[in-house]
């Protein structure tokens, strides 16, 4: 009971020329945010490196598809922390890392990836379906003859 007293135990020094409660409040609230930072682990779309530095083990997936911000999009509604890294290799490949303890969202995420690229290939896009109307109506409305009659 006594070390974990103790581990939780924190000293501050504090410099001022006149120590107020303002200054007090101030010292605190900046040692309360360094704590926070230290604290908190990123989620959603980070660095390789804050990814590794988590040390849950990282798996990657290579996607070609350019893209990538569609995915992205998906991840964070699925949770997934990842880092995205463009592969050396080819230009238009990208490596996903992910942690290994997400490999079930991560799979959920993809589906939803897959059925939608799909559902978006099987539709035509608008502007091809505009373009065929317009021919359309080029073809059977019938073409008027500025005729004009000077009348006085």
């Amino acid at each position: 009971m006594q070390e974990e007293v103790e581990m939780r135990t924190v000293t501050m020094a504090f410099h001022a020329s006149k120590f107020s409660g303002r200054v007090m409040k101030n010292g605190i609230a900046k040692l309360l945010h360094a704590m926070h930072g230290k604290l908190t682990v990123p989620h959603g779309k980070q660095s390789v490196r804050q990814l590794a530095r988590q040390n849950q083990g990282m798996t990657n997936i290579e996607i070609d598809d350019p893209d990538i911000h569609a995915f992205e999009r998906i991840a964070r509604k699925y949770g997934v922390d990842f880092a995205v890294k463009r592969a050396k290799s080819d230009e238009t490949k990208y490596l996903v890392f992910f942690k290994a303890r997400d490999a079930d969202a991560l799979t959920a995420a993809f589906q939803e990836y897959t059925d939608r690229r799909v559902r978006q290939a099987e539709h035509p896009s608008l502007m091809e379906i505009l373009n065929e109307m317009k021919e359309k109506v080029a073809r059977t409305a019938p073409t008027r003859k500025a005729e004009r009659e000077r009348t006085r």
